[in-house]
């Protein structure tokens, strides 16, 4: 190895170093998320160039001993003992120990690098778009400036002589600082952009380096995978295993270019790269793309606004006109802009609760579960406060309740202009606004109220109100419905199932009241009808008692003349209806003989019923 490679080793670990500190420091000063992205990578060009050197100076000192060993061989000659001694050669020694073990463990800590730095980076990133400080954007991004033309002049002139001269140990470094180069104009640009009023260019950027950093981290997984499986063949020299094939893409991305005519020769089995289109295209290819930018950019010269939208149009950032469903031709691109927004579409967002997948398909929803994530509101109870007896503190903090409401509003946009330019952030102050005014509401109304049949006229007085509170910020947007759903108590620390118990409480108290009524009315009911029948029995019996006791005086008067008439007669008669009616129920025995002298013999024991001894013999059917 020549001793000119070995400084240009030196030189680039010592600009990595320079630069990383200094970018890392000016991002922090900046507060840029994407310089702070270009850090890391900057730290990781760094510590490639940190290995590579020191494989460099182990290759040197192994050539320096591989040369005084020769020179002492030739002059004073060596045994063979001598040649085969491992202790013989400690700088090849150290080489290959740092090759087996200190390469893939440096490896692996770049890997870890590459993805844990993407993976915090990114997380980290999506809590804020920007973070930029305005007052120190231009000198930072200036600075950037700056650090991209010192890696691009040292990173291409390494690059160059690693390729000419074929030192594979200094492609890794040079390749990274040529990368380093292109990842701090990037993060130039995204500061850059934020001047030019793009807040979130910065952000983005830091996006698509997170994004670079965790490719590089899936090629190095790859490569240590495939490492272990890789055929070592004796004398062949391997390529550096922390050298990055990405980076290297990356850094010349014109390198493509030979790998696609490479890849196209063998494929055709002919020289393909030699053909004038191929070399007309590899000589063309800034016009070439310079003309495909040229026809991107003239292709937003023509916009279609679509059926039941509008357009805000803007020159300059500031608004123009209104456009209407259609084909329109504006200016290019960044000269004039536009935002669609859908006018004729009903618009919807939700107070009170945010939608949860898992229990939005519920079919069957009770109060003690909840249905989504939900916010509690306060709202009056006016039954509590009037039925309380005492006026001390805690009476009164009893008038209130809490009550989880699903309020779904619909809206639509009628006045494009207000919407966008009139209020920052209209949907976001669309849904405080409304939430403000349900708030309100249900703070002055009554919780049986709103839980029973007041739902129907708070979604209309709702409705009005927050129409009002719209027209009042001109945010040219129509309300269109206010729901009241799934009102229910809170589902914490059982709150909604001691509400049930007291609901339950209440129920049971109304249907024992109001079987109290009914059966009071039904024992008075009774009570009617049973003395209304006594009464008329006893008027009925009345009615019978001197009826007959007419008719008693009555017979007696007519018996008089009867007996007059015949007395015999009438005593024999009386006497003999007399006899019957005493005797009707006794056995009588009739004796038609009258010229015997019969003994009658009377036995007065008790019997045997009449209806044993008299059995009807019939067969029963």
């Amino acid at each position: 190895m020549e001793r000119n490679t070995q400084k240009n080793g030196l030189v680039n670990l010592a600009i990595a170093l320079v630069i990383f500190l200094a970018g890392l420091g000016v991002a922090l000063f900046a507060g840029s998320l994407a310089g702070k992205v270009a850090g890391v990578f900057l730290g990781l060009g760094m510590l490639v160039n940190v290995i590579s050197w020191f494989q460099m100076r182990l290759e040197e000192n192994e050539h320096a001993e591989k040369l005084e060993l020769d020179e002492l061989a030739r002059s004073r000659g060596a045994s063979l003992f001598e040649a085969k001694d491992a202790g013989s050669f400690p700088a090849r020694n150290a080489r290959e120990q740092f090759e087996k073990y200190f390469v893939p463990g440096l490896t692996l800590l770049l890997l870890l690098i590459e993805g844990g730095g993407a993976w915090l980076l990114w997380q980290w990133s999506g809590k804020t778009t920007t973070g930029l400080n305005l007052t120190r954007a231009t000198a930072s991004l200036s600075l950037f400036g700056i650090f991209a033309l010192v890696l691009f002049l040292i990173g291409r002139f390494s690059v160059t002589i690693a390729r000419l001269e074929n030192h594979r140990l200094l492609r890794p470094g040079s390749s990274f600082l040529l990368a380093g180069a292109y990842v701090c104009a990037i993060t130039a640009l995204g500061m850059a952009g934020v001047e030019l009023k793009f807040p979130g260019a910065d952000f983005w950027v830091a996006r698509g380096l997170c994004l670079l950093l965790g490719l590089m981290a899936l090629e190095n997984l790859l490569t240590l995978l495939l490492e272990i499986y890789r055929p070592r063949v004796k004398g062949k020299i391997a390529r550096p295993l922390y050298e990055s094939r990405v980076v290297g893409i990356f850094a010349q991305p014109e390198s493509l270019f030979t790998t696609a005519a490479q890849t196209l020769d063998y494929q055709f089995g002919f020289k393909v790269s030699e053909t004038w289109f191929f070399q007309a295209a590899q000589r063309n290819l800034a016009a070439l793309i310079l003309i495909q930018f040229g026809v991107l950019i003239l292709s937003t010269t023509v916009v279609f606004i679509g059926v039941g939208e509008k357009a805000v149009l803007e020159h300059f950032g500031r608004p123009l006109a209104t456009l209407e469903p259609g084909p329109h031709f504006k200016w290019p691109w960044p000269i004039d802009k536009i935002y669609r927004f859908r006018t004729e579409q009903v618009q919807s967002f939700a107070v009170g609760y945010t939608i949860d997948p898992k229990t939005e398909a519920a079919n069957v929803i009770l109060w003690t579960v909840s249905h989504n994530k939900e916010e509690n509101f306060l709202v009056a109870n006016h039954a509590s406060a009037t039925t309380a007896e005492d006026t001390n503190e805690t009476s009164k903090a009893q008038a209130v309740g809490l009550v989880t409401v699903s309020i779904p509003v619909q809206f639509q946009i009628t006045n494009v202009m207000d919407w966008v330019y009139k209020n920052s952030q209209p949907e976001e102050l669309l849904k405080t606004l409304a939430t403000r005014e349900v708030i309100r509401y249900l703070a002055g109304e009554d919780l049986n109220d709103i839980l029973s049949e007041g739902r129907l006229k708070a979604s209309d007085e709702l409705r009005d109100r927050i129409q009002a509170s719209v027209n009042a910020r001109q945010l040219g947007a129509k309300i269109n419905f206010v729901g009241l759903q799934d009102i229910h108590p809170p589902t914490a620390e059982k709150v909604a199932e001691t509400y049930e118990k007291v609901v339950g409480a209440q129920e049971t108290k109304l249907a024992t009241i109001l079987d109290a009524q009914a059966d009071a009315i039904r024992t008075n009911a009774l009570a009617d009808a049973f003395s209304f029948t006594v009464t008329n029995e006893a008027d009925a019996h009345r009615v019978q008692l001197v009826t007959s006791r007419y008719a008693e005086a009555d017979l007696f008067t007519n018996q008089i003349p009867a007996f007059q008439a015949a007395p015999d007669v009438y005593r024999q008669r009386l006497y003999l209806q007399t006899f019957a009616e005493a005797t009707k129920n006794a056995r009588k025995y009739v004796l038609l003989v009258t010229n015997t002298h019969d003994v009658v013999v009377f036995d007065l024991q008790d019997k045997i019923r009449d209806d044993l001894m008299n059995l009807s013999l019939t067969n029963s059917p």
